[in-house]
């Protein structure tokens, strides 16, 4: 029997280092499968790529924000308030626009059989720098 397929949606996390200027740099991704009840992120800073944009800034609130992620998708008390929602609605928190310092890519619809193997990929392909 073939393993059954989950329809996923995710979305890209970015760094705004200097909101006017719109440059930015993919930090992360957020995967989410309300089907199988799934929500993960990876995020990864990259304080080199962060100080040729914004030099002299401190990247430490930008740091937390961007690490405070895969805790909310875990929900629990790490969460902070947003742990009473489900996976879903935490999800669509996460993705909704913001004009900060952090930001999100539109969300994008994938398919796969392993959702973990997935988010590893999304996460290799648009976060890692190859190299």
């Amino acid at each position: 029997m073939p393993t059954p397929l989950h329809t996923y949606d995710y979305a890209i996390v970015r760094v705004v280092p200097r909101v006017e200027r719109g440059e930015f740099i993919n930090a992360g991704v957020i995967v989410s499968c309300k089907t199988a009840g799934y929500l993960q992120a990876r995020v990864e800073f990259d304080a080199a790529r962060f100080a040729a944009l914004a030099p002299g800034v401190d990247p430490h609130d930008i740091r937390a924000a961007l690490e405070s992620i895969p805790a909310i998708c875990a929900g629990g008390d790490g969460a902070g308030p947003l742990r009473h929602l489900s996976p879903r609605e935490r999800f669509d928190w996460l993705v909704a626009p913001r004009s900060s310092s952090l930001q999100v890519s539109p969300v994008h619809t994938g398919r796969c059989s392993d959702l973990a193997l997935a988010l590893d990929k999304l996460f290799d392909r648009m976060v890692r720098v190859a190299g």
